[in-house]
């Protein structure tokens, strides 16, 4: 089969969208509701995606990260945060109605309270409290994660268990009952999920909850839905069903700007931390990728999405030339096969090459928060194999797909990095001066590579 980007996979994707429900009324699964709607920011806001972990170097300390991408995570500040005693295993953020971040935490390897801290800059933190849940002889209180329903409600799905080993969890929830999370509802049993799992996570995507659980048993992540946060739950995929492999923990989830969802998760037996991303409902799932740059260095991560002031603005339905930012003397081009190339460009250039720099920014043509780049003969730069090329639109939402770009702030001042719309992680960038689509990699070359300057068209 062709790479992922490639024409034998776009296929299995366009059947795999338009069978997957029917396949899973078939096999007895669920038929949930489209995934929910999502688009870049207009012009002046971004994305941005803060990730709360603690790390294979301390459990008592927390790290924050943030990413334009979801992908390429810089560290903001670490430990941001010590509680005054105990651990911060397994940290989850959410940010409330009030404007503050809050934290909650698993505060030791046994005992019945998880931890809650505060902050008003996602960075800087206050400890709160531990909280004591009340259920008589637990014996390990694991992973709190935060769940916030379309009703408003803020709620903690925590792992109890009153074993006297780690074993036989079973998924709770409780419920904030004032604003100030300072006092909750009795523990309610997540039917259907357990005994005997842990680290639950749950989105909810139209009426349905989806919930992502490690099976303690198998060491594998599995899959549930129901109708109610609370449940009954039915596992709709267990074992390795998407492709995540055994012994690993700690799923977090996250939506993507172009709808997609984003899983990340610990392979903790191998070191390695990954993220796979799925476009039909949850049925099938990217390759596992590891996190660049923090894989085998952080552990058991959430990521919180929020649009923010800032980001990238290009001129729209403007003509403008691509200058690189590490060979400032060449720029994006159209050759004559096509493809496109950095090519070497100056006043001295022929008209025919300087045209063949130049390219009208226009809304992107799969969202109009994005962009999409126009050659003077009205081809659109788009990937095909990752490969980058110049074609005339042939209408599909692939092609409109392919040929969008998301601007994020590149490697220079006032540069700027273009991420595939569809491939969401993956940057045009030369290699050997061909122009492609890779993924990103946390190294000061590529950033480098993947930057460019949008100056004035020369043609």
């Amino acid at each position: 089969m062709a790479e992922p980007g490639g024409r034998v996979n776009r296929t299995v994707r366009k059947l795999l969208a338009l069978l997957g429900p029917l396949l899973l009324v078939l096999l007895g699964g669920a038929v949930f509701e489209g995934t929910a709607t999502a688009a870049a920011p207009p012009a002046g806001q971004a994305t941005r995606y803060t990730m709360t972990a603690f790390t294979n170097s301390s459990e008592s300390n927390l790290y924050v990260y943030d990413s334009p991408d979801a992908t390429g995570f810089t560290l903001q500040k670490g430990p941001a945060y010590t509680p005054p005693s105990g651990l911060i295993r397994d940290p989850s953020i959410f940010k409330h109605t009030d404007g503050y971040y809050y934290l909650t935490y698993t505060t030791d390897w046994t005992g019945n309270t998880i931890g809650f801290a505060r902050s008003a800059d996602r960075v800087n933190w206050t400890f709160l409290y531990n909280y004591t849940i009340p259920i008589s002889g637990l014996t390990r209180t694991w992973a709190p994660e935060w769940f916030i329903d379309t009703d408003g409600s803020v709620n903690v799905v925590v792992s109890l268990t009153a074993a006297s080993t780690a074993t036989h969890f079973t998924a709770y929830k409780i419920t904030a009952t004032n604003a100030a999370l300072t006092t909750w509802s009795a523990p309610t049993q997540l039917s259907g999920i357990g005994p005997n799992y842990i680290d639950t996570f749950i989105v909810k995507v139209g009426s349905t909850y989806h919930a992502f659980t490690k099976n303690e048993t198998t060491k594998y992540i599995e899959y549930a839905t129901a109708s109610s946060l609370t449940g009954p739950y039915t596992l709709r995929k267990t074992g390795d069903w998407a492709g995540f492999g055994d012994w690993v923990e700690g799923p977090a989830l996250v939506q993507l700007d172009n709808g997609g969802w984003r899983i990340y998760y610990d392979g903790y037996r191998a070191g390695k931390y990954w993220y796979s991303d799925s476009y039909d409902n949850f049925a099938t799932w990217s390759a596992p990728t590891e996190v660049p740059g923090l894989s085998g260095f952080i552990r058991h991560a959430t990521v919180l999405k929020e649009t923010v002031p800032g980001g990238v603005t290009l001129p729209a339905n403007a003509s403008r030339s691509l200058r690189s930012v590490n060979y400032p003397d060449r720029y994006a081009v159209v050759r004559t096969d096509s493809l496109g190339y950095i090519d070497p460009v100056g006043t001295s250039s022929s008209t025919a090459v300087k045209q063949s720099a130049t390219f009208t920014v226009v809304p992107g043509l799969a969202d109009a928060n994005c962009y999409s780049f126009r050659d003077s003969s009205g081809r659109y730069l788009r990937h095909w194999d990752f490969r980058v090329r110049f074609d005339s639109s042939n209408g599909t939402e692939t092609f409109k797909k392919d040929a969008t770009y998301c601007a994020r702030p590149g490697s220079a001042s006032g540069s700027v990095r273009l991420e595939s719309y569809n491939y969401p992680g993956r940057y045009i960038r030369h290699y050997d001066y061909a122009l492609r689509v890779d993924p990103y990699q946390n190294t000061d070359t590529f950033r480098a590579d993947s930057s460019f300057t949008v100056v004035s068209p020369w043609a």
